[in-house]
């Protein structure tokens, strides 16, 4: 990845605090989605570490991730399928296959969906989102790929902030490290 990009990604990023309630400050990613430089360069540099493994599909959860998930696919010449969350207030008509992620960050048990006409036995599945903290979606993502018959070939990530154990047995790529958000 260019240093400039991984810069930019830096400067761009603002820590909010929310108010006198809250515990932690909270990330502002919004600075990367206004810059068109940024935009333009995230999908390839997402992808690059996992070209070799030839993905045929990329799959990225909402909310954030159904905005780097088709730049990754647009990247790599694949499909996008999204993942659905049933709090997004609007889930997909027909068949879809659904898993429970484990506890988030913030003790939540997060539940996904895909349509399952859109994976399926020999899928490589590219996983991609902009920001990944415990790997717990991912983790519900991969569930999802093993009950549709599909292989993931890994995860890429703007930002990776969950434990190094976690990112090498999900094969987490990121673009930032957790030093490289908390300075």
């Amino acid at each position: 990845m260019p240093a400039e990009l991984r810069e930019r990604l830096v400067e761009l990023l603002r820590w909010i605090d929310p108010g006198p309630a809250a515990t932690h400050l909270v990330s502002d990613i919004s600075g990367w989605w206004r810059d068109p430089e940024v935009l333009a360069a995230l999908g390839p540099a997402l992808v690059e570490p996992f070209r070799a493994a030839r993905p045929t599909v990329v799959v990225a959860p909402a909310v954030t991730g159904l905005l780097v998930g088709p730049l990754a696919a647009t990247a790599l010449g694949v499909g996008f399928v999204p993942a659905h969350k049933p709090g997004d207030g609007r889930l997909p008509a027909g068949p879809l296959t659904w898993a429970q992620s484990p506890p988030d960050f913030r003790g939540r048990r997060v539940d996904l969906a895909v349509r399952e006409r859109h994976l399926g036995p020999g899928d490589r599945v590219l996983v991609v989102d902009d920001w990944v903290a415990t790997g717990a979606q991912v983790r519900a993502l991969y569930d999802i790929c093993a009950a549709r018959g599909a292989e993931p070939v890994g995860t890429a990530a703007v930002a990776v902030d969950c434990p190094p154990e976690v990112a090498a047995n999900l094969r987490i790529r990121g673009l930032l490290t957790g030093t490289d958000l908390h300075g």
